[in-house]
């Protein structure tokens, strides 16, 4: 099945402890049906020192489930994701209100 989201669209997210909070997508991993957002679902990483970075404890955004993520289409409203046909091209749209994305 073709992903629904992708690297660089702007999301909610839907459930979890970051409930309600929005970010653009930095990576996606369909085989596992994860994604990383950039400040959501934040975890604290202890590192250690090495010569590229100091170490200690560092914040990182962990995975979340794709099924707790929702696009934002241009109203600001989440929406879910569907796929139509565009002359030849297979276009991705917002539900809600029918723009191609």
């Amino acid at each position: 099945m073709a992903a629904k989201l992708k690297k660089g669209d702007k999301v909610v997210v839907l459930a979890g402890k970051d409930k309600g909070k929005e970010g653009e997508i930095s990576s996606v991993s369909p085989k596992t049906g994860k994604a990383i957002v950039d400040g959501i679902n934040i975890a604290i990483r202890h590192t250690r020192q090495s010569q590229a970075s100091q170490g200690g404890r560092i914040p990182q955004a962990m995975p979340i489930d794709l099924s707790n993520l929702a696009l934002v289409d241009s109203n600001g409203k989440p929406t879910r994701v569907g796929f139509r046909m565009d002359g030849d091209q297979k276009v991705r749209y917002a539900k809600t209100t029918g723009d191609a994305i």
